[in-house]
């Protein structure tokens, strides 16, 4: 503060434009001299740079030109990558236990997964964020959205090792087509999500406290009902060409797809899910874009909800009215 009272925050620092495209550029140079090399020699032990590269250069290059965004000079590049890094294996972590525990096979598997994850998420990232002194609308959304790269990042690599172990042996094939999709869909995954939540999260919050008020509850299951949609797309699609062209032959296989589809199944499904997963990602980035405008209007603080304290002197929660 200054003498009379007022608050401030730090300056942003001013970062070299464009950083993120030479960070893309970059890493996706390393990513393809990697997969030559390996096709060249055959030798394992590139493999887990193989993966590690993949999966984390769509989420890295987001989270660095999300930064430049930064509202106050609190964003700092450790902050971020403290985020990107701890709340992406805190959420990975506390998803794991609680999923094994937690759900069991049933039509709201799916719905399950999406409030777990989103809640883990979201908790790492109160967490790692407490004690900001100036939490505005665009820097909990910056990182947020870290939270949830760095949580998607890890994800991707799992899916990517275990793509690597097939019947035949390992497949270098398999792995890059996995990192190849899953970077195509990851801006709008994960990140997207958590990026809205954290900038719900910040909109309620203060130096001493976060509030957890309708609208972040709102907010909370809006993206865990995105991210189930999502995640069920696929038996969504199934069930829709199904109902749409089903015949008596038609069976449904162990691992969810259509046995013995007609040609016109074979391209509907197919079709049906990348039209609905379009759609989500949509209204994701729609609610994403109007959140983010808001906050240029100085959009106000809800005045109710539970205080919960983040200070290191505060103790409880209290019910404000």
């Amino acid at each position: 503060m200054d003498g009379v009272g007022r608050q401030w925050t730090a300056a942003v620092p001013v970062t070299p434009r464009r950083q993120w495209l030479r960070i893309f550029l970059g890493g996706l140079g390393l990513w393809l001299a990697t997969v030559g090399a390996i096709f060249l020699t055959g030798n394992p032990t590139l493999l887990p740079t193989l993966v590690l590269l993949g999966s984390f250069l769509v989420p890295v290059t987001f989270v660095a030109w999300a930064f430049q965004r930064r509202d106050t000079g609190e964003v700092t590049v450790s902050l971020v990558f403290g985020t990107f890094l701890a709340g992406g294996v805190l959420g990975v972590l506390a998803s794991a236990v609680l999923e094994s525990y937690l759900l069991r096979p049933s039509v709201l598997l799916f719905l399950g997964v999406g409030l777990i994850e989103e809640a883990a998420k979201l908790a790492a990232l109160a967490l790692l964020t407490r004690h900001l002194a100036a939490k505005t609308v665009r820097d909990g959304m910056i990182l947020g959205a870290a939270v949830g790269f760095g949580f998607s990042a890890l994800e991707s690599a799992g899916y990517a090792f275990i793509a690597l172990f097939t019947v035949q042996g390992l497949s270098v094939v398999q792995v890059v087509q996995t990192e190849i999709l899953r970077g195509l869909v990851a801006p709008v995954g994960h990140g997207l999500w958590t990026a809205i939540l954290g900038g719900v999260l910040f909109s309620a919050s203060s130096r001493d406290h976060f509030v957890v008020g309708i609208r972040l509850l709102f907010a909370y299951l809006g993206v865990a009902a995105l991210h189930a949609l999502w995640d069920a797309m696929h038996v969504i699609a199934l069930f829709l060409t199904l109902f749409l062209t089903g015949t008596r032959d038609n069976r449904v296989t162990l691992d969810g797809s259509l046995g013995e589809p007609t040609p016109t199944q074979g391209a509907l499904m197919p079709a049906l899910e990348g039209l609905g997963m379009a759609i989500v990602a949509v209204i994701g980035v729609v609610w994403l874009v109007a959140l983010w405008r808001s906050a240029q209007h100085g959009s106000g603080k809800p005045r109710t909800g539970w205080r919960v304290p983040t200070g290191s002197s505060s103790r409880e929660a209290v019910l404000r009215p």
